[in-house]
């Protein structure tokens, strides 16, 4: 049985879809990992705006349409910044080294009670984060 909930930092997912060497191949590692331990996914709508900026900008549709079909897949939960998560992001960001982005994604993650997050930010890696176990490097998932 593997971790219950995981929430994967923006740049992960984006390697999935878009990256066609080294870190395109570990972030599929790491997402067909734990569909196949059966692990819950979690992702914040801000990564799939931040996700659709380049494919709505150049009238990529497929590829647009691709990350709003990820995140309806079943074991993917999309979840917005609630009230809860918005008081964890204020919290966060007394950390100057944790800009926005970072913070309502991982907010978003730790109001959800996620066992792992996983970045290819290594400012974030080690980073205690109330809600989240493990802010681990891709490099350093345990997949």
């Amino acid at each position: 049985m593997g971790l219950t909930k995981v929430s994967l930092d923006t740049n992960i997912l984006l390697y999935f879809f878009e990256d066609t060497g080294a870190r395109g191949t570990r972030a599929a590692q790491i997402i067909s990992a734990l569909s196949a331990r059966g692990d819950f996914l979690v992702v914040s709508t801000f990564a799939l705006g931040e996700l659709l900026v380049k494919p709505l900008k150049n009238g990529d549709h497929a590829l647009a349409a691709s990350y709003r079909s990820f995140v309806h897949e079943p074991g993917v939960q999309l979840l917005g910044l609630s009230e809860a998560a918005s008081e964890l992001f204020a919290r966060l960001r007394q950390d100057r080294q944790i800009k926005p982005p970072d913070a309502v994604l991982l907010a978003t993650a730790g109001t959800e009670g996620c066992d792992l997050f996983i970045t290819n930010d290594y400012h974030l890696v080690g980073k205690i984060v109330p809600g989240i176990k493990f802010v681990v490097s891709m490099d350093r998932a345990p997949f």
